[in-house]
């Protein structure tokens, strides 16, 4: 069995998350910031009358945050009924892999990077690190209850 990655750049990295797993890709539009809440969370963003939370993907993996500008994308990404914008730097492409062929992240990871990876992938010579949406957005829904 195959499965299809949307794939985009954060930081220079490539990344993936299961086509399955997003509502659509939009253009870069600013967010109204909130206060009290994580560095990672950006804001939110008016989604057809839907306030949408919109994550610095950078920041939440513990990069220096996004100064974003037109030339970024926010992907809308839905898991457990929850819909969340994630801001990228810009997306690349679809690309398909083999189920098996997903390799475990690295155990050993001082950067915090591998608590949030589902594991790697190869696709034409280039890593892609493949997200865990539910690690991603763990910390993002005790937040939004507190």
């Amino acid at each position: 069995m195959e499965r299809e990655l949307i794939t985009f750049e954060v930081e220079g990295q490539l990344f993936g998350l299961d086509i399955m797993a997003i509502r659509e890709i939009r253009a870069w539009t600013p967010v109204t910031r909130l206060p009290s809440v994580p560095n990672y969370v950006a804001g939110v963003v008016n989604l057809r009358g839907t306030v949408l939370p919109v994550i610095d993907l950078a920041a939440r993996l513990g990069w220096n945050p996004t100064e974003a500008t037109p030339r970024h994308a926010i992907i809308v990404t839905q898991i457990a009924g929850q819909a969340r914008g994630l801001i990228v730097d810009s997306v690349s492409d679809i690309v398909t892999i083999a189920e098996g062929s997903l390799q475990p992240p690295p155990a050993a990871s001082d950067d915090g990077i591998a608590d949030f990876l589902e594991g790697l992938a190869i696709s034409e010579d280039r890593m892609i690190l493949v997200l865990d949406l539910t690690a991603l957005n763990a910390e993002v829904e005790q937040a939004e209850a507190a």
